[in-house]
């Protein structure tokens, strides 16, 4: 996957903002707001961990589980729970995202500049480095965008 498809889902994202309030208990505990939010820190927190890693301690340690879910292109709904650092506050104004979008951006844009062991430690799947980000990135928030649409729609 590329920075091409990313952004696209990005832009996806973006333009479900209007809808933030939007929920459906039948798809999702949570509201569209919800899923955005959770998104952008995702990406914005795994930027963030590349950029500090050290490239010299990277172990290729990615996980079978890592493997079949990369290689599905795909993940199932409702199997994990988002870390702590991840979560969305109670409270989620339409203000923080459009600044977590902007911040989001830009972060993305600055990963083909990092070195390829480059890599963030994700709690299911091992050392996530440079060559994979852009398919977990771009899959993690293909997900949430497909829980928007389904809320959006049924």
């Amino acid at each position: 996957m590329s920075l091409e498809k990313l952004h696209l889902a990005l832009t996806s994202l973006e333009e479900h903002i209007k809808n933030n309030s939007v929920s459906n208990s039948k798809i999702s505990k949570s509201d569209i707001a919800w899923h955005i939010d959770h998104s952008l820190k995702v990406i914005n927190n795994v930027s963030l961990a590349l950029q500090s890693s050290d490239p010299n301690t990277y172990k290729n340690d990615f996980s079978f589980l890592g493997k079949v879910f990369f290689t599905l292109g795909f993940f199932p709904r409702g199997k994990a729970k988002a870390p702590k650092h991840v979560r969305p506050p109670d409270v989620i104004s339409k203000e923080d995202v459009i600044s977590q979008v902007e911040l989001a951006k830009a972060n993305i844009d600055t990963i083909a500049t990092l070195e390829k062991n480059a890599y963030f430690k994700h709690p299911l799947f091992g050392n996530v480095n440079t060559p994979r980000i852009y398919k977990f990135l771009s899959m993690h928030t293909n997900h949430h965008v497909k829980i928007i649409k389904d809320i959006m729609t049924k």
